[in-house]
């Protein structure tokens, strides 16, 4: 038999299932693959949260990576089977997928408000053989009414998270995993001040690494929000892409600890807007620099923010190599980013953009793999981020780096 013959009769068949159960409307259908799962979704022209039945392809990236870091949380943890909970269920393709792809992965439970995408969910969960539980509630009233049943709780909304952090902490069993997704840049990037203070309790700032401060700004909340449960978090893989930040941090619980983790890795980072000078300081009240040291500029502080990883050596080093294991569309990207993300784990605190510092000492850029060699013939850590493509992360001071980029733009 012909393949796309094949392949329209059973499209043609699944719209038939389709209109006769939940498609009252009649809508135009869009039937998609994805990692090992096919789903059906009323077709919309824009992505956005007024969208009939949430699905984003843009985020087929994120999920490949959630296959991925689950596999190898089950691994770290050997635990033979865990429960999942998918707080914003949409279409239901990524509890369907953590369902066929993730071995281990026992009860998944798929929730969500909208009535239609549960219909949706359900008649996805069919078509792909698959058995999972579905729930039509308020994500804060599904968590707290299922207290200690997720091994795993998946927050990915159309926006902020933070109103669901609370109830994540409470319902999150102890050694369980959180998965965090935050859309809304604009306020934890610094563009917005007041919605990042009213939403994360955190003052954020615009700067060349905005991207960086701002999922430390949301990390932060995580860790405090869970520090009011005696619970601290252990970041094991984060990464900022395109138009959203994730994190996925380990969940234990200790009172002496969390108050540990709390002093080690909760404060603040002030910028000179002028020098570009910078510095951390420790702690949630900890007095910061009003002045720069360096030209006397104002600094400008972000804060209280996580100062400490934002991802583990060994964890991103077992990703890469279960990736393997997967079969993943985007799999090359995926490995691009785990290769810089390792690279970069354990290097300091925010980086500095070549072509923001060329700028400010009124010289041409010059290229910024020189400038790395150039740091590290010097003794320093310098390394590249995947916050920012012309990023460097190194400890070299800024006079130090300023030197040696008036350097190379005069051998350029």
């Amino acid at each position: 038999m012909d393949l796309n013959s094949n392949q329209e009769n059973h499209n043609s068949h699944i719209d038939s299932k389709i209109d006769s159960n939940i498609n009252q409307n009649n809508e135009e259908i869009e039937l998609i693959e994805e990692g090992l799962v096919k789903i059906a979704f009323p077709k919309f022209d824009k992505v956005s949260s007024k969208s009939p039945v949430f699905y984003n392809p843009k985020m087929e990236f994120n999920r490949d990576i959630s296959v991925l870091v689950l596999q190898v949380f089950q691994k770290h943890l050997n635990q033979e089977s865990f429960n999942i909970a998918d707080l914003f269920s949409g279409s239901g393709i990524r509890g369907i997928r953590y369902k066929k792809e993730i071995n281990g992965a026992k009860d998944i439970f798929l929730n969500d408000i909208n009535p239609l995408a549960i219909e949706w969910a359900k008649f996805n969960t069919l078509e792909n053989n698959v058995d999972l539980e579905f729930s039509q509630k308020d994500a804060n009233i599904f968590l707290r009414e299922n207290r200690g049943l997720f091994d795993v709780i998946d927050i990915d909304p159309f926006g902020t998270p933070s109103f669901f952090l609370d109830s994540a902490a409470y319902a999150i069993k102890k050694n369980g995993i959180l998965c965090v997704t935050a859309t809304d840049t604009s306020a934890l990037c610094g563009t917005y001040k007041e919605p990042s203070i009213r939403k994360y309790n955190a003052l954020s700032y615009k700067s060349e690494y905005c991207h960086e401060n701002g999922i430390r700004i949301l990390a932060g909340f995580c860790a405090l929000t869970l520090a009011k449960y005696k619970k601290y978090i252990e970041i094991k893989f984060s990464h900022s892409s395109e138009h959203y930040m994730r994190l996925y941090f380990l969940v234990k619980k200790a009172s002496k600890a969390t108050d540990d983790s709390l002093k080690k890795n909760i404060g603040h980072i002030s910028h000179c807007p002028q020098c570009l000078y910078r510095v951390t300081s420790v702690g949630l009240t900890s007095p910061v620099e009003e002045l720069c040291p360096i030209c006397g500029e104002k600094m400008k502080m972000a804060g209280p923010l996580w100062i400490g990883k934002l991802g583990e050596r060994e964890f991103i080093e077992d990703m890469i190599s279960e990736i393997d294991n997967k079969s993943l569309n985007t799999e090359k990207q995926i490995l691009k980013l785990l290769n810089i993300s390792l690279d970069e784990v354990d290097a300091p605190t925010t980086f500095y953009d070549i072509h923001k510092i060329s700028k400010n000492l009124k010289i041409s850029a010059p290229k910024q793999d020189k400038v790395i060699e150039a740091i590290k013939d010097k003794g320093y850590i310098s390394v590249g981020t995947h916050f920012n493509l012309l990023g460097i992360k190194t400890d070299i001071d800024i006079n130090g780096l300023k030197e040696i980029v008036k350097n190379l733009s005069i051998d350029k």
